[in-house]
């Protein structure tokens, strides 16, 4: 008898399953999208993830997220679309949620596309913040932000040095880029500026490796995070989670530190997912302190005090470094500066400006008359940035457009504002000065005291 009823029981038990399954799509950027997909629906029955939509970066639609890392369920892998799609997938396919997983939106941004969603009958969804983060066997400090451009990339290098003083291995993990073959960026490993060659990393890939690999740290990133962990753990003694955009942690923090912009102020309380890190917060970093005005760095306080009074608060500057700053005075410079934090970060410019203009440059030349392609398109989209290159470079023809812009634009000398430089990238036909910056600790209370009480701890 019970030969005949299992059959039957495992029949009634897929068409349950089947009526139940919920059909999904997941908005994203490359990047948070895969690993929510990853954590909570692969090899999750009770879902069908019908596909992905892409926003934000350019050239990462109409690819397919491949079936060794979707699972078994997906013996096709999973299209992905343009966002522009999403109103016509969701009625094409009858989905039944909107998953939202991507960062640096505005409330007001957020809420339209939830509107939408809603409007067609879809659930439109906001994952939890732990829902979505990996145990680690290893301590973890996360260096997360509440706007692209804040300066995180910078306390995870100082966060890291510290760790090092103090007879620590930091291995770093960084916030996800999959731009290119998913297969071969599963799990990434950058210890050397070879490394970034055998990966054929974009402009904006080795913007966030290569000062880690200069500062003698190893970087980890890719599509797989669970897979990436586990890597991780076998050389570090404490992983630090170097953020991405305003996104939270991938992996749960035992001590969580999140900077803050005083050029955006308020800011802090009007962006997705970055007042979630706001308020979760343990350390508040409010940065570029040497730059900042007493008004916005009052804006910001008054924010901690409402939201999150516990945290602890520390200050930082973000110097600028210029090599050979001399070479600036009087001269007609073109000023090339870190991409994402002019798009859909908001800044309207960056630390080459702020170089240029302290160095007495002649003239900061506009290079919207001389820009080509891509990087037309990009300065015609963001009509605020003013008298700058954004460094775009997600794919080999973008990279020759913004060389091509660069050499057309006339000028005397071109300010590389930018964390990688370009210089070693593309070929530039005049000369050029380095801009970077390091930050610098102000106050008492310090990030090397935040570090020696969690290591005491």
């Amino acid at each position: 008898m019970l030969s005949l009823i299992s059959p039957l029981l495992f029949k009634v038990i897929l068409y349950i399953l089947k009526t139940m399954k919920k059909r999904v799509i997941i908005m994203g950027a490359a990047g948070r999208d895969f690993h929510n997909f990853n954590l909570c629906f692969r090899d999750n029955p009770l879902y069908e993830v019908v596909a992905f939509t892409a926003t934000q970066i350019p050239f990462i639609q109409d690819r397919i997220y491949p079936k060794e890392l979707a699972g078994v369920l997906y013996p096709n892998g999973i299209s992905i679309y343009p966002e522009e799609r999403l109103a016509s997938l969701i009625e094409e396919y009858r989905i039944d949620e909107v998953i939202f997983s991507y960062s640096d939106v505005s409330h007001e941004h957020i809420m339209h596309k939830a509107s939408l969603v809603t409007s067609m009958g879809a659930n439109f969804i906001l994952l939890g913040a732990e829902k979505t983060m990996l145990k680690a066997n290893k301590p973890i400090i996360s260096v997360c932000a509440v706007r692209t451009g804040c300066g995180k990339s910078g306390v995870t290098r100082l966060v890291c040095k510290i760790l090092k003083k103090k007879g620590k291995r930091p291995v770093a993990i960084r916030h996800p880029m999959p731009y290119g073959d998913f297969l071969k960026q599963r799990v990434q490993r950058f210890a050397s500026q070879e490394d970034l060659m055998r990966y054929n990393c974009t402009i904006e890939e080795k913007e966030e490796f290569e000062p880690l690999i200069d500062a003698g740290i190893t970087v980890y990133a890719g599509v797989d995070y669970a897979d990436i962990v586990k890597e991780a753990e076998k050389e570090a003694d404490i992983i630090v989670w170097d953020g991405g955009n305003n996104d939270l942690p991938f992996i749960k923090p035992d001590l969580e530190m999140v900077v803050l912009d005083p050029h955006r102020p308020g800011h802090e309380m009007l962006y997705y997912p970055g007042e979630a890190n706001f308020r979760r917060a343990d350390v508040l970093i409010i940065n570029k302190m040497d730059t900042a005005k007493s008004q916005a760095v009052d804006v910001i306080m008054k924010n901690i005090k409402e939201i999150n009074p516990k945290a602890t608060v520390l200050y930082t500057a973000s110097a600028i470094k210029v090599i050979n700053g001399d070479l600036i005075e009087g001269k007609k410079v073109l000023v090339v500066e870190d991409g994402p934090t002019l798009t859909h970060g908001g800044m309207t410019y960056g630390a080459g400006v702020v170089a240029a203009e302290r160095c007495h440059a002649k003239e900061i030349v506009n290079p919207r008359p001389y820009a080509v392609g891509t990087i037309k398109q990009t300065l015609s989209s963001y009509p605020n940035i003013k008298n700058l290159i954004p460094a775009m470079g997600y794919a080999s023809h973008q990279i020759k457009e913004l060389e091509d812009t660069i050499n057309d634009t006339p000028c005397e000398l071109v300010l590389i504002a930018t964390p990688v430089n370009l210089a070693r990238i593309i070929r530039i036909n005049k000369p050029t000065v380095r801009v970077s910056y390091e930050i610098e600790e102000i106050g008492k209370l310090t990030v090397d005291n935040v570090i020696e009480k969690f290591l005491t701890q």
